[in-house]
């Protein structure tokens, strides 16, 4: 099993939008960054889990628990024109981005802040907390993962 953090704005979509859908699952699409692209394209898995990230916003921070619940596929927004995800250079006979579905598995109480990460132990390495790193997805060690789901 892998594990993930997926940022997110939460003026754009965040966990509760996420609690609100259908079987509380929906794709992860729009991304547009080749590293971030070919982890979902080829390493997230069915059963991987991921820290939902609550990105750009007053108290950025971990909000809750995800799961992966289909792995990539093409995404379909960058072939809509009327999309502010769309790629002329992408296609339905070479897609050129790819989304997985994930499935929320449980809300924290408050989100962790960055702030409290930055101070707990154990988490020193992790890429979120790396000067510069702003990859809107991001592998986590199973260490970092279970410290951080234990402070939820």
């Amino acid at each position: 099993m892998n594990y993930w953090l997926m940022k997110s704005e939460p003026d754009a979509f965040s966990i509760d939008d996420l609690a609100k859908c259908d079987d509380q699952t929906e794709p992860w699409d729009g991304i547009r960054n080749y590293q971030a692209r070919n982890f979902m394209r080829d390493q997230m898995k069915i059963g991987d889990k991921v820290l939902f990230y609550h990105s750009s916003c007053k108290v950025p921070g971990v909000a809750g628990i995800a799961k992966v619940v289909k792995e990539a596929y093409p995404d379909h927004t960058s072939w809509d024109q009327n999309s502010k995800y769309f790629d002329p250079k992408s296609s339905k006979e070479e897609p050129r981005w790819f989304m997985v579905d994930i499935q929320l598995e449980r809300k924290f109480e408050s989100a962790i802040a960055l702030t409290e990460l930055k101070k707990t132990a154990g988490l020193e390495s992790m890429a979120l907390l790396k000067r510069g790193n702003r990859l809107s997805i991001q592998r986590v060690s199973e260490d970092e993962f279970q410290i951080i789901e234990s402070m939820g």
